[in-house]
């Protein structure tokens, strides 16, 4: 888990927007977004105007500062939190990045660069937001929420009687305050600053809120949408279960008249036909045996399956498939043939609905040998699937297209029921990979040298 965590590039975008956090002072100066001079206006000839537009560039000078490494730390601590299963590091990461970033930048500026009561309450936020969200709140989502309160939080270091509660205790703005007293401005600063504080975060407030309530209402959308497919599904299901299991008396009677054959002639031509039909009635019994019974399995060839496969999908479709059968196609696999079968051709539809439209499309089925056992995959040269949309294909109901997506919840299914593992291969622009990974107890031939 650590080494793909350390491959995958959203991580380090996100370590990169830490980083530039922690360099901000070095290259976004107080020279460069005009504060200096203001101050230095403000020492000259101290008046009203001057002080309110130095401290909306302290306010903004510090906002910019800050949004990188508050941003990366709450983003980072999010993807952490979920590829690892552990809410908890989505709290905690930040809380420790945070102050971190704030001892790294004194470690190099004479400046002191205060970690106060804004950036107490921005920590506050996060876990609020982390809490109450219970991830209906998307990455990108808390993210717009934190820069409304990260403008907002910021208005109060310039608010003359919060100075005592640990805001405002840089330089710059100690010395904006200190000059707003004496010209008897502090109680306007303050006021005004307050004022601007509210909107930021009663904006926040309002976006909170409409984001948590879109996404539950999205969510319950897509619940219904499954519970629909669920109950057709079933539905169906049951019907075609019972249409199964009616096949079994007429297979019984002809598997019976057939042994009667056997016994009252002895033509060899006629045994060699009976033999054939025992063998057809046979397979399709197990055939039966399998759609009926989930932990069904039989031994089959992985030229038998793959050829089912085409069969069953491939015949019939206008894509034009390609084959990298490089596993021996003798070797001889433990599966149910028809749950198996479905979920590949769920993955088949995935990929040939990830080509769609490209002129050079191409879906390849593959198959091959290592040392824990067959890998068969399935292959596309489409668009990629994101890091963030990894994590998120496996829930029920997730999909990128119109419609919720229910194979692949099915595929893992099926796989789980297989003691298989099911792995996936992605590269932005150049394509994407599906591998079902079937332990070597499921495979079985003569030559096999694991």
């Amino acid at each position: 888990m650590g080494s793909n965590l350390l491959r995958s590039r959203s991580i380090w975008i996100k370590v990169s927007l830490i980083i530039v956090g922690a360099t901000m002072p070095l290259w976004l100066t107080t020279e460069m977004v005009g504060l200096t001079s203001l101050m230095e206006d403000l020492k000259e000839e101290p008046t009203g105007s001057t002080l309110m537009l130095a401290a909306f560039a302290l306010v903004m000078l510090n906002t910019v500062r800050a949004l990188p490494h508050y941003i990366g730390a709450l983003l980072l601590g999010d993807e952490i939190g979920i590829k690892t299963d552990k809410a908890w590091l989505k709290i905690v990461i930040p809380f420790v990045l945070i102050p971190l970033v704030y001892l790294i930048i004194n470690g190099y500026n004479s400046m002191d660069y205060h970690f106060g009561g804004p950036a107490l309450l921005l920590l506050l936020s996060i876990a609020i937001l982390h809490l109450l969200g219970k991830g209906q709140l998307r990455p990108l989502f808390k993210s717009f929420i934190l820069i409304q309160l990260l403008f907002g939080f910021q208005w109060l270091d310039t608010v003359l009687f919060l100075s005592a509660f640990g805001f405002g205790g840089g330089p710059i703005s100690t010395e904006v305050k200190e000059t707003a007293a004496q010209l008897g401005f502090g109680g306007t600063l303050s006021f005004y600053s307050l004022v601007f504080c509210g909107v930021f975060i009663i904006n926040a407030l309002v976006l909170a809120t409409y984001l948590t309530v879109s996404e539950q209402k999205r969510q319950m959308r897509q619940d219904l949408a499954i519970a629909r497919l669920d109950m057709v599904e079933s539905r169906s299901g049951r019907e075609a279960l019972h249409l199964v299991h009616d096949l079994k008396t007429p297979l019984s009677l002809m598997e019976g008249l057939n042994s009667l054959i056997q016994m009252k002639t002895q033509d060899k031509d006629i045994l060699q036909y009976t033999e054939k039909i025992s063998s057809s009635i046979q397979s399709t019994s197990d055939m039966v045996s399998e759609i009926l019974y989930h932990e069904k399995k039989n031994w089959c060839t992985l030229k038998t399956f793959i050829e089912y496969v085409r069969a069953n999908k491939l015949s019939d479709s206008e894509t034009i498939y390609e084959f990298d059968l490089k596993a021996d196609d003798r070797i001889e696999i433990n599966i149910n043939k028809i749950r198996m079968t479905r979920a590949l051709v769920n993955l088949i539809d995935n990929a040939s609905d990830a080509v769609e439209g490209k002129t050079n499309a191409k879906v390849t089925i593959c198959t091959k040998l290592d040392h824990d056992g067959v890998l068969i995959g399935v292959k596309d040269n489409g668009h990629g699937i994101s890091e963030e949309n990894i994590e998120k294909i496996w829930n029920a109901g997730y999909s990128t297209k119109s419609h919720p997506g229910v194979g692949l919840t099915f595929v893992k299914n099926v796989v789980k029921e297989h003691d298989a593992q099911l792995s996936i291969d992605s590269e932005p622009e150049k394509g994407t990979t599906f591998w079902i990974h079937l332990p070597k107890e499921r495979v079985r031939d003569e030559n096999i040298d694991y």
